[in-house]
């Protein structure tokens, strides 16, 4: 439970005494000045509660060729698709010909291809699209552009492998 307490505290100009000097005086003071009301709220910390944590999904990005640096980032999840983390964090997913003829994360070029080695079952089940063009690929291959990572519930580590097509 949240303690709140609040207080106000009203400001009034001071009066002067009503002489005939002072009249001119404080009659132009208090026509220039009024009141201010100030209100105050003060939450006791010991009562209360920090809204609950989003659950985050940790992502692993393995490189195209074996000794490739491997990229680490995390990500809220539900809350974003692969692509847009891997763009958001500079990481190559297109090779040669993608990186001049994809559709921008339309789903309608299927050149943004990622292999999940680990953690398929935090992402989103594959897509119409992806089924389209997947069908001869292996299950565990995915488009970056349709994949969302988590479903605002779970959370877990999920590893990647970015351009599997080069992987020897």
């Amino acid at each position: 439970m949240v303690a709140m307490s609040f207080s106000s505290v009203s400001l009034r100009p001071s009066e002067l005494p009503a002489t005939a000097s002072n009249r001119r005086r404080s009659a132009a003071y208090l026509t220039r000045t009024r009141p201010i009301s100030i209100s105050f709220a003060a939450v006791s910390p010991e009562t209360s509660t920090a809204p609950p944590a989003k659950p985050e999904i940790e992502l692993e990005f393995l490189g195209p060729k074996p000794g490739d640096a491997v990229d680490r980032t995390t990500a809220i999840s539900g809350d974003k698709l692969l692509r847009t983390i891997m763009s958001d964090n500079k990481l190559e997913l297109y090779a040669a010909y993608g990186k001049l003829m994809n559709c921008g994360g339309g789903g309608s070029c299927g050149t943004c291809i990622v292999e999940i080695v680990d953690g398929q079952d935090l992402l989103n089940e594959r897509t119409n699209t992806e089924l389209r063009y997947l069908k001869k690929k292996p299950e565990s291959w995915r488009l970056a552009c349709q994949t969302i990572v988590g479903n605002k519930d779970n959370s877990g580590k999920v590893v990647v492998q970015r351009l599997p097509q080069w992987k020897k």
